[in-house]
């Protein structure tokens, strides 16, 4: 625990009241109301997790809305999701995005010259979900539906500096620490052994005079799935559809907004599912890894006109196992201190893998550089001005038919 600045300020938990945090929460969203949005895979909907989740929701007061994207594969998965949210206590709305209503607008949108119809994943459904979440609020917190360690507190510590008055942020990123604390294991390793040697290196071959690579080291966890923001800026953030999602919405934060705006807040320990490392780039970890290191070169192309070529990867390989390594012998002597169960050997082998990618991966981005955006709403509103009161009201509609059934 630390009481330390940076570029980005940090709210920590030091002595949080936290009945006093959510009522102030509950009083301030009567004029500056608030939506959750939770994406989620049907899968997901047998999870211990997802049930705490429900529970601790249903105790809070001050949502307007809540947004559920559903990753639903057929009207009985899509059924199945209506049934399982209609025990919340709050207005949902429980979007299908391969449902016909969401279909039918992209249709529209490709009509007009805005084709998306070949984007899905986590990614587009967290952009349908913030165009529907922003129409009739000032602020939306997001956050996954695996958290294993979920507390109530989480979304209104996320909410906090959003919409308290005298802060008066746009943008709060959670941060926590990867922790099994019964197993005593450290997880995060792509934040731990790929995302921050990278960002090092970056910095070491790109200048450390970036303010783009200082605002992004900025950040405890860049990798977060919690955040919130105000319905203005959701509104202009193009969102990025692979892995590379939570590092590329933060880019295009810092493109948005200024730095003064942006904080991040304490979550405390935290843990969710783990994913496997994936037996090649196509799969787990190796693929999340691939997608942030292409979202990353793509972000300071844009931004610095960095210059990419194949002596640029060979020194950022080179770089990053040097950081990486140095990192490890660090985590080792944190883990010694605190009795953690740590695997070295297997941490080294992960970054050998790691530091693979940036090489065949970094190649790949040479011959095709583009990236896999989601245009930003307001381009897409400017297409078609109602779209997203049609789509909410058409999602609202589609609820009523199948919930029916």
């Amino acid at each position: 625990m630390d009481f330390s600045q940076d570029r980005i300020t940090t709210l920590h938990d030091l002595c949080i009241d936290k009945e006093f945090l959510m009522k102030y929460i509950e009083d301030v969203s009567v004029e500056r109301p608030v939506a959750l949005v939770l994406p989620l895979l049907y899968e997901e909907l047998s999870s211990d997790a997802l049930k705490k989740i429900i529970e601790c929701i249903n105790k809070l007061e001050y949502f307007n809305e809540i947004v559920i994207p559903i990753a639903a594969r057929n009207k009985e998965e899509y059924q199945d999701s209506i049934k399982y949210f209609s025990v919340l206590n709050h207005k949902s709305l429980v979007i299908w995005c391969s449902g016909p209503s969401v279909t039918n607008a992209l249709k529209e949108l490709k009509e007009e010259g805005i084709d998306l119809t070949f984007f899905y994943g986590k990614g587009m459904d967290v952009w349908i979900a913030m165009g529907i979440g922003s129409l009739d609020n000032y602020a939306m917190v997001l956050h996954d539906g695996d958290i294993l360690t979920y507390d109530e507190i989480l979304p209104s510590k996320l909410l906090f500096p959003i919409i308290e008055r005298e802060l008066d942020f746009y943008f709060n990123k959670g941060y926590y620490a990867r922790m099994n604390l019964d197993a005593r294991m450290m997880y995060g390793r792509v934040y731990r052994l790929f995302v921050k040697p990278l960002l090092n290196s970056f910095l070491d071959v790109v200048g450390h005079d970036s303010r783009f690579l200082q605002y992004m080291c900025s950040f405890r966890y860049p990798l977060s799935g919690e955040f919130a923001l105000t319905s203005d800026l959701a509104l202009n953030l193009r969102i990025p559809a692979d892995w590379g999602l939570e590092m590329g919405i933060l880019a295009e934060v810092y493109r948005n907004t200024a730095i003064k705006r942006v904080s991040q807040t304490d979550l405390g320990i935290y843990d969710h599912k783990h994913r496997e490392i994936g037996k090649d780039r196509t799969e787990g970890l190796q693929k999340m890894a691939t997608d942030i290191l292409l979202t990353l070169l793509r972000n300071l192309t844009e931004i610095k006109g960095l210059e990419v070529s194949k002596d640029f990867l060979t020194s950022l390989g080179v770089l990053y196992r040097r950081h990486a390594q140095d990192l490890i012998r660090q985590y080792n002597a944190d883990s010694l201190f605190n009795k953690i169960s740590y695997n070295r050997h297997l941490e080294e082998t992960t970054v050998d893998l790691f530091a693979k990618i940036i090489v065949t991966s970094g190649a790949e981005y040479l011959n095709e550089p583009t990236g896999t955006q989601i245009p930003d709403w307001l381009r897409v509103m400017s297409a078609i001005p109602r779209i997203r009161e049609n789509l909410k009201e058409n999602i609202i509609e589609e609820m009523k038919k199948f919930s029916s059934k």
